[in-house]
């Protein structure tokens, strides 16, 4: 079945589609939800939410553009929305922040992928979802000020943080490789 008939049954309600589309998609969307959230069942909870709004709302994708462009936004909106809501994004602990951004390069050595994704999870909320959204995703900052409802200088103000508590993590991780 293409991927066009797969919508259009899916536009149609039916199950069995929908379990495909699912099926097909999952690992996608599950890896956004990942990098979005704070620990791995709230990833789950953020996928299935978003594939309630995909299911719910697959009428209005027209075929023009990428499905698959079109599915991972409206993943990560149905992860902002709902952190928008509990509103987690407006408190962070600045005692976590150093005082001096640090910009000197961090030696290309190999950091496991399991060990960066957990420290990036670890960050404050906020500070999480616009280095997420920027560095991983490339949303602009100007997008990710319209996302969030913040301004374009409160998201490079996040991000200059965030890199600096991830900039230490990683010195601290090899610094105790070296012992």
């Amino acid at each position: 079945m293409t991927l066009e008939e797969l919508i259009q049954k899916c536009k149609e309600q039916d199950i069995q589609a929908q379990e495909s589309l699912y099926n097909k998609y999952s690992g996608i969307l599950f890896a956004i939800c990942l990098r979005y959230s704070p620990n791995y069942e709230e990833a789950q909870d953020n996928l299935q939410d978003a594939f309630l709004t995909i299911f719910k709302n697959i009428e209005q994708f027209k075929g023009k553009g990428s499905f698959e462009g079109w599915i991972k936004r409206i993943t990560v909106n149905t992860v902002l929305q709902k952190y928008r809501k509990q509103r987690v994004y407006n408190l962070t602990n600045e005692a976590q922040v150093p005082e001096e951004i640090d910009d000197e390069p961090i030696e290309d050595e190999k950091i496991p992928l399991d060990y960066l994704l957990q420290i990036i999870q670890e960050l404050p909320d906020r500070y999480r979802l616009v280095f997420t959204m920027y560095v991983l995703d490339g949303y602009s900052h100007q997008e990710i000020a319209t996302m969030m409802n913040i301004t374009t200088g409160t998201t490079k103000s996040n991000l200059a943080r965030a890199r600096a508590i991830l900039k230490t993590k990683v010195k601290a991780y090899k610094k105790g490789l070296n012992k």
